[in-house]
């Protein structure tokens, strides 16, 4: 259902045009094949310089255009925009530069052809390729969050996304919302059939709209009871692409290695696609919200419950809240149900990292091919509990969290669950015990380190495919004033009352008051423009790879 850059060692070797062209002034001998475009120095002197010679992956292409002698440069330095004349005899390549740190830049190279004719039938023959090959986005929808992180989500588009898309000569519908839930409101209502995808600038809360609200439609369209916990939900045909603007930023960060917006627009461009896993958090028979990496109950939902009331401190508040509600450290007791995932192939105590090609997540997608929903089915039973069922644990915890994915970000390069897949049709429920407000802390810094977070006494981490839980309610005795009607006076009685002493979910940053809540993940649901976290080269301050080193094209 979603089609991978594969390299075809046969179609390398065909080559579909040859000619000897100028480079800086010097002769080289292009060749185009039906997957890369390869230059190789041909004068004697030349040889010297091999490291000269190139081979581009035409899938990391981003546009191929006529060039005059002259161009005019854009403010930004990444970008040119190129003056198309009538007639020409070169034409500029641009592809992907991969830079320190998982960053994507724009690299160039420019060809000058013996003739007018032979320039044109290289544009013509490139850009065939292009479109025959790969799922290039045509024409894409963006939403642009205004007021997310440091308010810069429409001078982000304007100066660095936009002058990109018009490189890649993307045909786009820009609005700019005006409201909180604004974007997953338009999208029940506007024309999608004819666009190849949807992208945010924004947050982590513009995506999660988005997400809404493209799954809502779709479940509508098809008939799909979006409330009914054991429906198969149907995937929507459309991709997202993720520009990030925001405080946290952890889908892009999870999906991509780095919250960039030139690179995020760069892989939107060559359309990458990234299965992801969705989970759909269901209050008794009422879906409350789509998400895609994080919940949490307790010490995480008291945080973003007290951070959303300053959200005029900026990013800032994240900090403030966290460090009061760790003083804090309030206890909540409660039950957590849950149906753990089958197969062994993987774990959260592994120290393995999902990556682009992810083994685990591919097969995950060959077992849990989606089924035709059938309206007269009726739900089924799942909770049957013992050996291979459902496993319930009670308890009194500082922190209820489930991870769908890594969850890593600036602060917390590795995540809150490092070892979490994209798309493996499972999250990492991570429950914490309560515990001294010092072990507590060390568990926290763990988040700083590559130091596993999990190994602890108090904090058990189980991999599962839906969970549950249930607060515990508390009866307390106390008086209470009532009304005698026949002397129409107060009088005190002793009775027992029923209270709740709860936190919140905080659901990929939003808020759910609800705390008796189901989840169930729906294995590889939507698709995004990404290719998930590149492997970079061993590092001594990173075991599976070190962000600040990577592959450098020149």
């Amino acid at each position: 259902w979603c089609l991978a850059h594969q390299y075809n060692g046969n179609m390398a070797d065909q080559v579909l045009a040859r000619e000897t062209f100028l480079l800086k002034n010097r002769q080289f001998d292009v060749t185009l094949s039906p997957t890369t475009l390869s230059w190789y120095p041909l004068t004697a002197g030349d040889a010297l310089h091999a490291s000269d010679s190139n081979t581009l992956d035409l899938s990391e292409v981003i546009a191929v255009t006529p060039v005059e002698k002259h161009c005019s440069r854009n403010k930004d330095d990444f970008s040119e925009i190129e003056l198309t004349p009538i007639s020409c005899s070169r034409f500029a390549v641009h592809y992907v530069q991969k830079k320190r740190g998982r960053k994507w830049r724009p690299g160039k190279v420019t060809f000058k052809c013996p003739d007018i004719a032979v320039c044109r039938d290289w544009i013509n023959r490139l850009q065939e390729r292009l479109n025959q090959e790969y799922l290039r986005p045509h024409r894409l929808l963006v939403f642009v969050n205004p007021f997310g992180g440091k308010k810069q989500g429409v001078q982000i588009y304007q100066q660095k996304v936009a002058p990109l898309f018009d490189l890649a000569r993307i045909k786009v519908d820009v609005i700019v919302t005006e409201r909180a839930g604004h974007a997953q409101d338009l999208l029940q209502e506007l024309e999608l059939n004819k666009l190849d995808g949807i992208v945010c600038v924004g947050g982590d809360g513009m995506f999660s709209e988005i997400l809404n609200g493209l799954i809502i439609r779709t479940q509508q369209e098809a008939g799909v009871d979006k409330d009914w916990l054991a429906a198969e939900l149907v995937r929507p045909h459309l991709r997202i692409g993720i520009i990030p603007a925001g405080s946290t930023d952890a889908v892009s960060y999870a999906t991509v290695g780095v919250n960039d917006p030139v690179t995020s627009a760069l892989h939107i461009i060559i359309g990458d696609c990234q299965p992801l896993d969705v989970s759909s958090v269901h209050y008794r028979s009422q879906l409350l919200r789509y998400n895609v990496s994080f919940l949490g109950y307790g010490f995480y939902g008291d945080v973003v419950r007290d951070s959303d009331l300053r959200r005029w401190m900026g990013p800032t508040r994240y900090d403030y809240s966290g460090f009061k509600k760790f003083c804090r450290r309030k206890i909540y007791e409660g039950e957590v149900a849950f149906l753990p995932c089958p197969d062994q192939d993987s774990s959260p105590h592994d120290q393995t990292r999902c990556t682009t090609g992810c083994y685990v997540c591919k097969q995950a997608g060959e077992k849990n091919k989606p089924t035709p929903f059938n309206p007269s089915e009726e739900p089924r039973a799942v909770e049957t509990f013992g050996p291979g069922g459902w496993q319930r644990i009670r308890g009194r915890f500082i922190a209820i969290n489930a991870a769908t994915n890594s969850c890593a970000c600036k602060k917390t390069p590795k995540g809150v669950s490092p070892s979490a897949h994209l798309a493996d049709g499972c999250t990492d429920l991570i429950l914490i015990h309560a515990t001294p407000r010092y072990r507590f802390l060390g568990h926290l810094l763990k988040h700083l380190t590559d130091s596993d977070r999990f190994n602890f006494s108090f904090i058990e981490v189980y991999r599962v495919r839906e969970f549950k839980f249930r607060p515990v309610i508390i009866e307390e005795a106390e008086d209470e004033m009532v009304e005698d009607e026949e002397a129409g006076v107060l009088s005190r009685r002793n009775c027992r009352r029923n209270t709740r002493r709860n936190s919140v979910w905080n659901c990929d940053g939003e808020i759910i008051d609800q705390p008796a809540i189901d989840v169930k993940v729906h294995c590889q649901l939507i698709k995004l423009f990404a290719r998930g976290i590149e492997e970079t080269k061993q590092s001594s301050c990173w075991p599976g790879g070190c962000f600040c080193a990577g592959p450098i094209r020149d």
